[in-house]
């Protein structure tokens, strides 16, 4: 059962790296300096004080970015990589009890592809805010993102499983909103 609330968490902490590259691993890093999460010896750099400043530092100067109209696009390029790594990283770091082979294919496969899947959308959210409001509305998606992030970060330190379960309820609505748009264009 540790290991299933490992790669919960795991897989949380992945999908709010989609949102926000830094505040999950400073969620992580925190949680794990209070005693919430158990990590990997190999990961304990997240806890201690230069990282946790350096990723506190790093989530202000991210979240501010956001918020400015020609910025937001420009990081989006930057932070979809950016994501897919911190996702990965996010998941080994919680994966404590696996062989390192499984943990790295797991980080990489569940954490990088959650991370990744997430940050496409955002950045297509960010798009369609941009043609149809012609970024008015990109403060309020800055928004929306910020808040997933923390979201999910706090359910996957605090609640592993229904963080999974949130991660599918959004998977599926997705799902059903790309099938009735690819019925509608087929039409």
């Amino acid at each position: 059962m540790d290991t299933l609330l490992s790669v919960c968490v795991g897989i949380g902490l992945s999908a709010a790296c989609g949102f926000r590259v830094f505040l999950p691993l400073l969620g992580l890093g925190l949680a794990a300096r209070g005693g919430y999460l158990e990590i990997a010896p190999t990961f304990g750099w997240v806890a201690n004080d230069a990282a946790l400043l350096a990723l506190a530092v790093a989530t202000i100067l991210e979240i501010g970015a956001y918020y400015v109209p020609w910025l937001d696009h420009l990081l989006d390029a930057a932070a979809s990589p950016m994501a897919v790594a911190a996702g990965v990283i996010a998941s080994a770091s919680v994966l404590t009890d696996v062989d390192p082979w499984l943990r790295w294919t797991l980080a990489a496969i569940a954490g990088g592809g959650t991370a990744g899947a997430v940050q496409a959308l955002t950045v297509g959210t960010r798009k369609l805010s941009l043609f149809t409001t012609a970024g008015i509305a990109n403060p309020l998606v800055s928004t929306l993102e910020l808040g997933g992030s923390l979201l999910m970060t706090l359910l996957a330190v605090l609640v592993p499983l229904l963080a999974l379960f949130v991660i599918g309820i959004f998977a599926g609505i997705f799902l059903l909103v790309f099938r009735a748009r690819r019925a509608r264009s087929r039409a």
